[in-house]
């Protein structure tokens, strides 16, 4: 009976939720996505092809039983589905909404191979976690029994997030320290509401904040609390900053007013959202309203600000990347967003220089690909005499991010890194030079994907789980 409910790619056709018109979503903060209505979720879920060898799941960072729930989401046992989703992935209604899923789990349906158009596993997880949430059967969590150890982590990020989850589901009590005012770290701060709406976020904090785990907020480590305390406070510590440095200009005029990070662009907005008093708005300083605006980089926080920049009410938006369309490193969903909404994209072209303070005018060098580099993809080069100059009035680069340097920082030397500055883990056990000292996501990894860090943050719980299970094994011989 169940077989017979599926496999409806040959007479279903792929469908998205209905995207809400770009003219009316522009000037706004909210998802762009509509829900899937029950019948249409179940329809869509009927498509998959239950292959023998998934590799929507192989594909996936978490490896989450996407057949198991698609079917059982078919069957209309949305609970079911929730349960088994929910127990690879702490926040899958937020996977649902962030997760590239045309690189990861729909790029490699079976049925996308075969010409019929990919389940649309995004939207239905979305559908299916949100369902749980409305209908109450997301519950504070209840550990069965209470453990006396306690773990301290230090970033509220996806990654120390999913660790807290796992820790405390293990009755191991968990104190989280950020540097922020509320909890999440980049799906807070910095991924805007149109993609992900903070009340989704805040709900899960929430949830932890129910099931026992205590949040020390404005805490910055290092200068509020020094990373020895910490360790000297806990029986285990796992790091999971992050990475925040923005990779910066060297270009002629670039310590201009006007030229802004990404990163400090998109907290100010995300503040806005959550109805703060943010001064650097009010002043024009984060502000694209009424502005030219140019955001140089490609990669999916490039797309993040130009959408925004939109949305305030900008004159111009621009988007300059050095590579061409093919070669971009940002969701090709998102490219297409940003393009219906109204930004222009300037391919091949890289800024060699500014003039006036604040910012008025850039320079920019067309460029062209030539051979590839070490990583395989071909390097730009400039085109010799192909300089012009284009009017602005903000500048926002998003170039990228580069890890603190956190020995340094937390005048802890013994803290191994690797020549890139990341903190030096073992892969699967997330241990560092530290003893009973963790790492995960980016602080590892670089600037990746918020399922990798969620990924990164199950596994670092379950071995931390393991070595405070061998040190009171110890303790008590």
């Amino acid at each position: 009976m169940a077989q017979q409910r599926m496999l409806k790619f040959v007479t279903k056709a792929k469908e998205m939720p209905e995207k809400r018109d770009a003219s009316v979503r522009s000037h706004d903060f909210n998802e762009i996505y509509r829900e899937f209505a029950d019948a249409k979720a179940t329809e869509q879920a009927s498509r998959c092809s239950q292959c023998g060898v998934p590799y929507c799941q192989a594909h996936c960072p978490l490896h989450n039983n996407i057949p198991d729930w698609l079917r059982l989401t078919a069957e209309g046992r949305l609970q079911e589905a929730y349960e088994i989703s929910q127990a690879t992935n702490s926040f899958p209604e937020i996977c649902g909404r962030i997760c590239p899923q045309d690189r990861l789990c729909e790029g490699n349906c079976v049925i996308e191979q075969s010409g019929h158009g990919t389940v649309t596993i995004g939207a239905i997880e979305k559908y299916v976690t949100d369902t749980a949430w409305d209908m109450g059967w997301v519950k504070p969590i209840k550990p069965a029994v209470e453990r006396a150890e306690s773990v301290g982590i230090i970033g509220a990020g996806p990654g120390g997030l999913a660790a807290a989850d796992v820790l405390r589901r293990a009755g191991v009590q968990v104190t989280v320290y950020d540097r922020y005012d509320r909890a999440g770290g980049l799906l807070t701060y910095g991924i805007p509401g149109f993609k992900l709406e903070k009340d989704i976020v805040m709900q899960r904090v929430k949830q932890l904040e129910d099931g026992g785990v205590d949040f020390v907020m404005n805490c910055n480590v290092g200068e509020d609390i020094s990373f020895d305390a910490i360790r000297g406070k806990h029986d285990a510590v796992l790091i999971a900053t992050g990475v925040y440095n923005t990779r910066d200009l060297r270009d002629p005029g670039a310590d201009a007013a006007g030229i802004v990070r990404a990163i400090d662009y998109l907290t100010v907005s995300n503040k806005l959202s959550f109805g703060d008093d943010v001064p650097e708005f009010e002043d024009g300083t984060f502000n694209a309203a009424g502005k030219r605006v140019v955001v140089i980089g490609g990669g999916d926080t490039a797309m993040d600000c130009v959408r925004t920049a939109i949305r305030q009410g900008a004159t111009s938006v621009k988007c300059l990347y050095r590579r061409d369309r093919a070669n971009m490193p940002g969701s090709q969903r998102e490219v297409q967003n940003a393009e219906e909404e109204g930004v222009e994209f300037v391919w091949m072209a890289a800024p060699c220089g500014f003039a006036g303070n604040p910012v008025s005018k850039m320079s920019i060098q067309k460029m062209r690909l030539g051979q590839p580099d070490a990583s395989g993809r071909q390097s730009p080069e400039p085109i010799e005499g192909g300089i012009y100059e284009e009017e602005v009035d903000l500048v926002i680069k998003a170039l990228g991010f580069e890890p603190e340097d956190l020995p340094k920082l937390w005048g802890v030397e013994a803290l191994e890194t690797t020549r890139w500055g990341t903190v030096k883990a073992t892969f699967n056990t997330h241990a560092t030079s530290l003893p009973g000292v963790y790492a995960v996501g980016d602080i590892v990894r670089g600037a990746s994907l918020v399922v990798w860090a969620i990924r990164d943050g199950r596994e670092a719980g379950a071995e931390i789980v393991k070595f405070l299970d061998g040190a009171a094994q110890v303790a008590a011989e």
